[in-house]
């Protein structure tokens, strides 16, 4: 089937896309949505029945590592190089009046 599309559909798109096409690049463009909407049509022609939907060719698989504490809780060794502390945590300036 072919796919026509109209010189409005064109502007359309150019003004969606904030595109500034010269009438070559128009015509150009035109055929080009053309044969794309031709190679979709021709996609949908096939028979996708028992087909199972994907969003990839290959298998996805988590790849992360397991989240392990490494370092523990070593309160005192952290507070070592403070430059202050009190009671058993960081003392920052004020920064909110």
């Amino acid at each position: 089937m072919a796919n026509i599309i109209s010189d409005e559909t064109i502007e359309y798109v150019g003004i969606l896309a904030k595109l500034d096409l010269s009438p070559e690049e128009k015509e150009a463009a035109k055929k080009d949505m053309s044969r794309m909407l031709d190679y979709i049509d021709m996609l949908n022609e096939l028979d996708t029945e028992g087909v199972e939907p994907m969003s990839h060719i290959f298998p996805v698989n988590n790849v992360f590592r397991e989240d392990v504490v490494e370092n523990g809780d070593d309160r005192e060794r952290m507070l070592a190089n403070a430059p202050r502390k009190k009671d058993g945590a960081f003392m920052v300036p004020k920064t909110v009046e």
